[in-house]
Formats: structure tokens, C-alpha cells, sequence
């Protein structure tokens, strides 16, 4: 029976050290990016609220050829709500888009999904003023889901790909874990973890701080 015992204690150490293993082959450090409410839109939405034949002006450069433009414009919920001053993003899409978060969803009192980026069907509608003019979104409005931006080299140094998943603990005396963060892999992407305001403020993390990714899901 010590034999069997003895074999059956070193299995479940070996097996223990296998599972730890795995587990730190996935542990990267990620800096945190804060992602504050933005608009995306295309072309024809970019002249409607600014006029014909306008461009938006960079105000400051972002990872994948994307830029703060200097550009903003208020948005209107439903029941005439408005946030103003709401940054839009360049360069323009093929789909109009806006990312608010689930404080500034009730604030507009508008019923903002949660969605990656660019999955908008069926999304919350939302209205935009601008200096020229007024665009009206039959849908377009989400809380976009947390997600970590990296080059495949990154990724595949600690064994991910496009499209997985996994968790991720802050670095800071809180200590809190977000689950379901999804991994966003390009060529043009630095590596960094992009979360919303109220995500931040319920982590106490602020941009530029560091997590680290500690589980594939």
C-alpha cells in the first residue's frame, strides 16, 4: 500500500508541476491602456457633420495607423441626453461606430451592448451633433469588450493567437481579475491591454500601469 501511496503522490506532483508549468508559459507583462469614450466614422458621416469635402486633422498618433483626430462632437441618447466633447478616432471607416461605456450608456439612457470592435449589428442606435450638421445611427453604439493588442511575435512567445482568450490580474495592491479578455493579434499593434473608464476606475488602474496575463481560457 506505501508503494501504491508513494506512486500515486508522485504522479499528482508531476502532474502539479506540468499544470504550473502551462500556466506560466502563457504569464506576459501587459501595460494598461485606458480606452475613454471615441467615434469612428466614414466618410459620408465625416462630411454630414462637418461639412462637404472635410478631413479629419490628426491630433496625435495611435497604434495601426489609427489617430486621435482634433474633431469631436456630442452625442444624444433617446431620451435627449448628450455627452459633449466625445473624440473622434481617424482614419475613416467603412462603418460608423461608437464606444461608450456602460456609465456613459445610462447616462444617454441608450441600451449599448457589449461587443468587440466592428460588431455592431443590432447594436444600440445613437444620434451625433456636429459643427454642420446632425447624423443619426439606426445602430452603431456598443460598450466595447476588453481586449490585449500584440504583434505575433508576442503572441506567439507565450503560446496565443487571434481570437483566444484569457484572464488577467492588475498590478497594483488591489489585485483584481478580468476574465474573457481578448486577444487581438497585427503586425501594426503594440502590445498593450485596452479596458474602458469604468473598468479602470473599478481596478484602480490607470493608463500606463501594468497587468499580467496569468491564464489561456
Amino acid at each position: 500500500m506505501d508503494g501504491f501511496g508513494n506512486v500515486e503522490q508522485i504522479t499528482r506532483m508531476v502532474l502539479e508541476t506540468i499544470e504550473s508549468a502551462k500556466a506560466n508559459q502563457n504569464r506576459m507583462t501587459v501595460p494598461v491602456g485606458v480606452s475613454a469614450r471615441h467615434i469612428h466614422l466614414t466618410k459620408e458621416d465625416v462630411e454630414k457633420l462637418f461639412g462637404p469635402g472635410y478631413q479629419l486633422t490628426k491630433k496625435k498618433e495611435l497604434m495601426g495607423g489609427q489617430f486621435a483626430a482634433n474633431e469631436q462632437c456630442t452625442l444624444v441618447g433617446l431620451k435627449l441626453r448628450a455627452i459633449e466633447n466625445v473624440r473622434i478616432l481617424g482614419p475613416v471607416r467603412s462603418k460608423s461606430q461608437v464606444e461608450i461605456s456602460a456609465t456613459d450608456a445610462r447616462t444617454l439612457g441608450v441600451n449599448a451592448p457589449l461587443r468587440q470592435s466592428g460588431d455592431t449589428a443590432g447594436s444600440a442606435p445613437i444620434a451625433l451633433v456636429g459643427p454642420k450638421g446632425v447624423l443619426y445611427l439606426n445602430e452603431g453604439c456598443i460598450v466595447a469588450a476588453r481586449h490585449i493588442h500584440m504583434t505575433p511575435e508576442q503572441a506567439n512567445a507565450v503560446s496565443l493567437k487571434d481570437g483566444d482568450y484569457v484572464s488577467v490580474r492588475m498590478g497594483n495592491e488591489r489585485g483584481a481579475v478580468l476574465d474573457n479578455v481578448k486577444i487581438r493579434v497585427d503586425e501594426s499593434f503594440s502590445l498593450e491591454m485596452h479596458i474602458d473608464t469604468d473598468e479602470a476606475n473599478a481596478c484602480q488602474v490607470k493608463q500606463g500601469d501594468f497587468a499580467t496575463i496569468i491564464q489561456t481560457i
